[in-house]
């Protein structure tokens, strides 16, 4: 059992990722924050639950992921809520997987999709992101910008790995469909069947 006195010194340190994922999820700063408040004060109170030598970044984001689609939810019931101030934050999205905002040049050890990413705004990768539905969304952020492996996301969602493979797979297909569509905008993808 874990003591609540340590909780500052081991869980504090994960607060700047917690809020990313946040933001990411929110797609609005005050939101973010009132979220890894949130998150704080309920993994503050169930610490004394948490088992020392756990992977304790995945229990909050367990507890930060689950938070968040309690609160959707809710908000699903609810009348709809525009908010004007859209979160401008795009250098968040250059961390995707760091395939968006990396250096240029070739022989530095990049994949060619590494290379094809650099072609989109980070406006057209944001849009592309929350263009994709909740439960893909999610998933692709935990595992190609946050880096969880299948088991760990499945864990955070509780969800089975099968149904996290999917979502990805899913989710990373969606974004792949929706990054040809600005590529075919902008001339950088020619539609099927045209030649050159």
């Amino acid at each position: 059992m874990a003591d609540q006195a340590r909780f500052a010194d081991q869980a504090m340190e994960f607060m700047p990722a917690l809020y990313t994922a946040a933001l990411r999820m929110t797609r609005n700063p005050s939101d973010a924050e009132d979220l890894v408040q949130e998150t704080y004060l309920k993994a503050y109170r169930a610490y004394g639950s948490f088992e020392d030598g756990t992977n304790l970044k995945a229990w909050l984001y367990k507890i930060l992921t689950n938070t968040y689609i309690n609160a959707y939810r809710a908000r699903q019931r609810r009348p709809e809520q525009v908010d004007v101030e859209d979160v401008e934050d795009l250098y968040l999205y250059r961390r995707l997987a760091p395939r968006v905002g990396a250096g240029v040049g070739a022989g530095d050890g990049r994949s060619a999709e590494d290379e094809a990413m650099e072609l989109f705004s980070d406006e057209e990768v944001k849009s592309a992101i929350e263009s994709l539905p909740e439960a893909f969304r999610i998933a692709v952020i935990l595992a190609d910008v946050e880096g969880f492996s299948y088991k760990e996301i499945s864990e955070i969602t509780d969800v089975p790995i099968g149904t996290v493979m999917s979502r990805i797979h899913r989710g990373r297909r969606a974004l792949q469909k929706a990054l040809a569509h600005y590529g075919m905008q902008r001339g950088l993808i020619r539609p099927a069947g045209v030649s050159q």
